[in-house]
Formats: C-alpha cells, structure tokens, sequence
C-alpha cells in the first residue's frame, strides 16, 4: 500500500505541491523554534555571575539545586517567545495540512470511486492516503528541517544582544530538536489527513460514474460534538479572564482565541454559510446575478467554504487578539504608574551620576527625595529560583511619593530582615503577613525574609520586592538610586523646582522632568518592547499563514476546472465567472474576518475590565493600523489567490472542453 501511495503521489505531483510547501514552511519555523530554544536552554553564562541555590521542591520534585545568574542577563525572555512561536506555527500548521488535504482527496473523488469499483475496501483507501500523507510529510518535514539547520546561526546572530537576549547564543547540538521537529511534521501531517482519509474510504463505487462531486448535506455528529466541546472549553476560559485571574490573564486572553478557533473550524460549515448569507444580502443588491451565484457556491458548498475561511480565521482571530491585548496590557500598565505616583517630579540618573542625595536634599524646595536602591534577590521557596528586582526604601519617605496603601500588613514594620510584596505575588505563592521567605541576595549571601505588607501591583514604580534600605545597603552597598521621584514643599511650583533642580545636578547627567512626561516615557517604552514581541511572534506566523491563505484558496480554484467549463457551456462570459469568483472569495473572507474580529473583540473586552478593575481613567489605546493591516492583507489574499487562478483557467478553456472531459 505505501508503494501505491507514493506511485499516486508522483502522479499527481501539483495536487500535492501545496500541502509539501506548507508543511515544509511549517516545519521550518518549528524547526527554527527547536534550535534557538535549545541554544538558549544550553546557555548558562559565566559562573563568575552565578549562584548555586538550593530548592525544598515543594511541589513533589524533591530537594535539588539550579544555577541562577545574578546579572538577569539570560535568554529567557527569547526562550519565552520561541516556544510561543512554536505553538502558533504548530497549530496554524494543523490547519492548513487539514484543508490542503480535504482539497486534495475532493479533487480525486471520481479516481478513489475506481479503486472501489474494481475491489478496493474503505480501510485500503485510508490507508492510501495515510501513506500518501507520510510521502508528503516525510520530504517535507525533512526538508524544513534542513533549511531550519542553515539558518539557525542567522537567526541567533540577529537575536543576540537584543533585549529578549542581552547575550551571546551559540548554536547548540541539532539532533534532538530537529528530530522532535521531523516527529511533530509527520504527526501534523496524519492528524491533518486523518479527516480527509475517512472522507475517502466513505466513497463508494457509484461515485466514479459521477461528473459533479457533492458535498454530503449534513456533517458528521462526532465533528459537531467536538466542536461544542471545544467551544465549551473556550467559553470556560473566557469567563476565567476577570480581576482576580492575576498575572496569568494576558497569556489567558493570548490562548483563548486558539480554542475558539478550533470550535469555529469543527462547526464552520454550519457557521460560515449562515454568516455568509448576511455579508450576501447587501451584495446581492448591488451586484445582481453574480452575487447570487457567489452566495450559492457558498451556501451549497460548506465544507469547502469552511476549509477557505479556516487559515484567515486562525490568523486574524491569534493576531489580533495579540495586538489588542498587549496594548490594553500597556494602557493598564501606565494608568498603574500614575495611580502610584504622587510625586510631580521624577529625576533619572546616568550611569556616571553617583549618589545624588546630598544635592537632591540640599535643593531649595524639595521636602522629599525618594530613591530606591536596586538590589537583586533571589527567592528560593519554591521549585524554581526565581530573581527579583528588589528595592530598598524608606518607608517613611516613600510614602509621601507614592501610593502605598497596603492590603494587608503594614509597611511601618520594614525594618530588619523583612519584605513588602505584590498581590500578584502573595496570590501566585501563597505569600500572607508573617510568611518567611528564604533567599538569596545579589552579593550570595542567605538569609530569611519576613513579610510585614502586601501591597497592590505597581511594577512600574516598584520594586517586586520592598525591603528596608539598611538591608539593601548591605548587601548591595555600591547601589544608587535609577530614579528619583521629588515632593517639593507645600507652595512651591514644581515648573520653578524642575529649572532650580536643573541647575543643581548640572554635570552629573540626571535629567529632570514632570511626572507626566516619565510616565509618557515609560508607556513608549513598554510598547515598543511589546511591538519587539509582537514581530518576533506574529511575523513567522503571519508570513507563514499568507501562504497558507494563498495556498488552500489556490487549490480550491484549481479544482474547479470543471464546473467553471461547464458554466461556460450554459452561457455565462468569462467575466462573470471571474466576478463570480471575487464576490465568493469577498464572502468567505467577509466571514472568517467577522468571526476572528468578534473573537478580538471579546477577548478585548474582558482583558480591559480584568486588567484595569480599580484603576482610574484608563485611556483606551486601539492599534487600527495592525488591526486593519490584517484584515486587508488576509482579504487581499484571498481576492487574489482565488482570482489569479480563475483567471488562468480561464484564458486555457472554452465551452469545448466540456464535451471533452
């Protein structure tokens, strides 16, 4: 059976041309994923700037110990992003391997009803196009392996030293991440033909005396089942997308939209035609006959219409609940900064400006200076050590620059060996007044922790961890403060301190502005950050789904030979078809979009009230210009790949050729 399957693969090489170049691609990004991620797991930096801590495994993996650079420069942040790359490639690939097939075994209908004319039984015809499946996706999976290897120094040239990698990153063995990249290609590809091979063995014999290949009517129970489930299962996690979510609700709002996809794909043919009739009416009225021939292909054929829309769905519904989400994420962020800040005046410091105390207080019109000592802090609690910005503080000065308003505890009790920490964290650790916290600090020495406070979030002016500044000057005694945040005395114009401040630090290279404008600084900076993010995750993925729209579309209209012949035959002028064509592809474009915006736009929603529950005045910042670039990329893609091959059909038939076939 697997040399018929590769006998029948050869022979019909440009059907399968689509599904080897989109597993190849697929199979390139995951590839490309594996090995940065391994060269990133292989990194462990100089020991020189390490420590060895040791970990209780609370979590039953038993006592162990784990390197920690004390410096935070690692690859974690890449290492993050790559496996995000991975899951979205991966999952965009399922898809696509899914509706190239489908097309793939439509298009040899009347061929698969031979073989069960003259004695094939239904499992030898799925284990035929299983087998023609593993050809396909071994060469494939292979060959996107190989590319994956050569460019894989490429890509961690370009990575190091950037802010997700502030390091060097070598190359690491290949073997094992290539060989999980060719095992997952090969799995993708069964699972994403499995469908299509049931399909095929459910043909019978009559089917080879058929001239039109119709769709069944109805689809299957077990696909309308699974596609409740999952739409069960994403409706489960939207409802988890609320305040008391924590620090998990932005990769929640991230992962949401993936099961929502799956749900919409399994019912598409069920939803795409009905949401497709809406987008018609307007269409009909303009356009008459062709929009009516364009609705009923979409109406008759759901199956098709639904393997269409499914890469446009997955890409627009994934990316912008991305874009929608990091930017909500960025408005909460900078409405937290303000919250907390009271001060008017923030001072940044230079590398080269040395303790500015003494001048700061020695300023006319300053009635406090609150600068934190960085001090780095490891946590070594839990299964994984985990190292922490900690800030050293004068409770007593801070107060009256910050919003520190304490949930529970209170911050009067910072002193000695103790620590004030997030909500987020007290609720992710089960941190609660009276906790002990076992540590280590930057400079290796241990030491035991007591929390007095737990405070709300405010990372953007605090540190993650508050501790006294006696301590942090202990154990990070060459610190000195990155920002001062200045309350001037009661009747002084802070416009007047800015200038009087100016002139005091002049030489040292501190910058003076108002509070405004830092916290302006700050937000620029934590969205250009998640733009950074943004093309790292979405370009793979959105390169990658271009072809796949382009692609499955292409095969869908290359398959169509026949039925565009025939309306030839019965009159209809190759400009009709060709506008027939566009409003079709207009409408399943129309359709996916809508279901990837509606997604969007309740994850959207419920990520906004989630993350901004106590904050005031929250500005909304909506990114239209990614937004909309999707939506027309993806609709452009799907005019054109559907058009272009019309076109060519077209211009190479004529009304004869029906007679012929």
């Amino acid at each position: 059976m697997f040399f018929l399957s590769r006998q029948t693969v050869r022979r019909h090489l440009p059907l399968y041309a689509g599904s080897f170049v989109a597993l190849a691609v697929g199979v390139f990004l995951l590839g490309l994923a594996a090995t940065a991620t391994a060269a990133t797991i292989a990194y462990h930096g100089p020991a020189a700037d390490s420590v060895l801590v040791n970990l209780p495994g609370v979590d039953g993996s038993g006592p162990h110990q784990e390197r920690v650079l004390l410096s935070g420069a690692d690859a974690s942040g890449l290492q993050i992003v790559l496996s995000l790359v991975g899951v979205i490639s991966g999952f965009i690939t399922v898809f696509v391997i899914a509706s190239t097939f489908a097309f793939a075994v439509a298009s040899r209908r009347r061929e698969v009803g031979l073989l069960r004319l003259i004695g094939a039984t239904p499992r030898q015809v799925r284990r035929m196009v299983l087998g023609e499946a593993l050809v396909v996706a071994l060469a494939a999976s292979l060959t996107g392996a190989l590319l994956a290897q050569l460019f894989t120094p490429l890509v961690l040239a370009k990575a190091s030293y950037t802010e997700l990698a502030p390091v060097k990153l070598e190359a690491a063995s290949p073997w094992l991440p290539l060989a999980i990249t060719v095992a997952v290609g090969l799995v993708v590809a069964l699972l994403g033909a499995r469908s299509a091979a049931r399909r095929a063995g459910r043909v019978g014999p009559v089917d080879a005396l058929r001239e039109a290949a119709l769709e069944p009517p109805r689809i299957g129970v077990i696909r309308v089942l699974f596609g409740l489930l999952f739409l069960a299962g994403g409706i489960v996690m939207l409802a988890l997308i609320q305040p008391g979510t924590g620090e998990g609700v932005v990769p929640l709002a991230m992962s949401t939209p993936m099961v929502l996809v799956v749900a919409l794909t399994l019912l598409g043919p069920l939803v795409v035609p009905w949401i497709g009739r809406l987008w018609a009416i307007p269409l009909v009225r303009w356009t008459q006959v062709s929009g009516r021939l364009a609705r009923s292909n979409v109406v008759a054929a759901p199956r098709r219409s639904a393997s269409l829309a499914a890469p446009i769905l997955a890409i627009s519904a994934i990316a912008g609940a991305m874009v929608l989400s990091l930017s909500f994420a960025a408005d909460a962020e900078s409405a937290t900064v303000r919250d907390t800040l009271t001060a008017p005046i923030v001072i940044t410091t230079a590398d080269n400006s040395g303790d500015l105390r003494e001048r700061i207080l020695a300023t006319p019109g300053v009635a406090a200076a609150d600068g934190g000592l960085g001090v780095k802090i490891i946590r070594a609690d839990g299964d994984a050590a985990e190292l922490e910005d900690g800030e050293g503080i004068d409770p007593a000065v801070a107060a009256r620059t910050r919003a520190l308003r304490p949930i529970s505890g209170d911050l009067a009790n910072l002193t000695g060996n103790s620590v004030a920490v997030g909500k987020e964290m007290a609720g992710l650790s089960h941190y609660k007044v009276g906790s002990q916290i076992p540590v280590v600090f930057g400079d290796r020495t241990k030491g035991t922790l007591r929390v007095v406070a737990v405070l709300p979030d405010a990372s953007g002016v605090n540190g993650s961890l508050l501790v006294p500044a006696e301590l942090a000057k202990q154990h990070a005694p060459n610190a000195v403060p990155e920002h001062w945040f200045i309350q001037p005395a009661e009747g002084v114009d802070p416009a007047q301190l800015i200038g009087t401040l100016d002139r005091q630090l002049a030489g040292t290279g501190a910058h003076v502005v108002r509070a405004e404008e830092w916290e302006g600084q700050q937000a620029e900076g934590l969205r250009k950050a998640n733009q950074l993010g943004l093309v790292m995750l979405l370009g793979p993925a959105a390169i990658y789904s271009a072809i796949a729209i382009a692609n499955t579309l292409l095969m869908g209209s290359l398959q169509r030979r026949h039925e565009f012949v025939t309306s030839r035959l019965l009159g209809a002028t190759p400009a009709q078809i060709r506008r027939m064509v566009l409003w079709e592809s207009s409408l399943v474009g129309a359709t996916a979009l809508t279901l990837g915006a509606v997604t969007t736009v309740t994850v959207g929603i419920l990520l906004r009230h989630a993350m901004t529950e106590g904050l005031q005045d929250v500005p909304i910042t909506i990114p239209w210009a990614p937004l909309l670039g999707i939506a027309a990329l993806c609709l452009a893609l799907a005019v054109g790949a559907a058009s272009a091959p019309t076109a060519y059909i077209l211009r190479r038939t004529s009304p004869a050729d029906a007679v012929g076939d």
